[in-house]
């Protein structure tokens, strides 16, 4: 890899649970990390499986908090939203869009493979500016806390391979290795900025 830290961006449908882990963690490690949603709207887990609790990406994770310790402090305490909640405000005051940010990465993970679809689908319908290389990469993490932190941590090793290694064409091999340590498989494509 350069000498310049790696730039990453981690991505799952609404930025609360998966992304947010994978920031945390590799935020400690010192990495620069972005995370993000690709949904239209946050969806949080309901009170029933059939109604999920909906916020546009605009509402912060205090606001989200709050609504919710309004509605049922008692579930949404046992279901684990209001600890993500109250860890996800301590990184960034609010979720965000992958399609609205512009910025640069070396590297974008995803979280699942229809997230992968959307991440390539956009980044190839931009119009390309500095024809700089961009790594996207799917690890398949279900939305679980337990799930969540486990992917969290694959990212954060491939992370740090990735920045002990020569360049960034030796993704490949390290996603091969990984492979074999983790038993997933992983998506990998190239597009440019």
């Amino acid at each position: 890899m350069p000498s310049s830290p790696l730039r990453v961006a981690v991505v799952c449908r609404s930025n609360v649970n998966r992304s947010m882990e994978a920031h945390s963690i590799l935020r400690k490690r010192g990495f620069r990390v972005q995370s993000f949603g690709v949904g239209s709207r946050v969806k949080l887990p309901g009170r029933s499986r059939s109604r999920p609790v909906i916020y546009d990406f605009s509402t912060t994770y205090k606001q989200m908090y709050e609504d919710l310790c309004r509605k049922d402090r008692e579930c949404y305490s046992r279901n684990g939203i209001l600890y993500l909640l109250g860890r996800n405000d301590k990184i960034k005051p609010r979720p965000e869009r992958f399609q609205e940010c512009s910025d640069p990465f070396d590297v974008i993970f995803t979280c699942e493979e229809g997230v992968y679809d959307r991440v390539v689908q956009e980044l190839c319908a931009r119009e390309q500016v500095t024809f700089q290389p961009v790594h996207v990469v799917n690890v398949d993490i279900a939305d679980t806390l337990e799930d969540a932190t486990v992917g969290a941590f694959v990212i954060c090793e491939l992370c740090q391979s990735l920045q002990q290694a020569d360049d960034v064409d030796s993704l490949d091999q390290l996603l091969l290795a990984a492979e074999e340590k983790t038993g997933k498989s992983f998506l990998h494509t190239v597009c440019f900025y």
